[in-house]
């Protein structure tokens, strides 16, 4: 009988020791921080797609060291920061995670390495690191590549020009001030 695997409950030690997979998705109104970055309704959102592979590498001299490789991508109505409008933005992330027996390993850890380092554990909540790395590779400044409407570009404003056409009600001042120094 197979053990069904729990993405929010993840040993991850034996996770990693038998080169477990899971993959899956669900809608948007699943990840409630991710849903937060969801703008208009015009376009619709597609589907938070996820894939866990959990990895063991040997080490000479010492325990194997834990690995977690995770993929997720999403299309995710955003607004265009160009033209104000819904842009449909293809978020993905793909990241790798080496585990660390304690926080204060990971801390020392995290120094040198170039991938991130976690804490392990063996109730970890996959999915909530999966909408962390989709929120981490949001893009800063949605735009489309070309805005579906034109944008106006004059810098002229008519009630500028209006208030430029009015007298200077400080320039009666200057007037009283000359006409009685004569």
């Amino acid at each position: 009988m197979e053990k069904k695997l729990d993405p929010q409950h993840l040993d991850m030690v034996t996770f990693a020791r038998d080169a477990c997979s899971l993959y899956g998705q669900g809608v948007l109104a699943d990840w409630p921080r991710l849903s937060q970055e969801l703008f208009g309704s015009d376009l619709p959102a597609g589907p938070v797609v996820w894939q866990l592979q959990g990895r063991s590498v040997p080490q000479s001299g010492g325990a194997d060291q834990i690995w977690l490789d995770l993929k997720a991508w999403v299309n995710l109505p955003m607004q265009c920061q160009r033209c104000l409008t819904p842009v449909l933005e293809t978020v993905q992330a793909e990241r790798r995670f080496r585990f660390a027996a304690d926080e204060a390993t990971a801390m020392a850890l995290d120094d040198e390495a170039e991938e991130d380092i976690l804490v392990i554990s063996r109730d970890f909540d996959a999915l909530a690191l999966i909408e962390d790395e989709l929120i981490l590779s949001l893009p800063l400044v949605p735009l489309h590549e070309e805005c579906p409407q034109a944008l106006p570009m004059s810098v002229a404003d008519p009630e500028f020009e209006f208030a430029a056409q009015r007298p200077n009600p400080f320039g009666v001042l200057a007037g009283l001030k000359t006409d009685k120094s004569n």
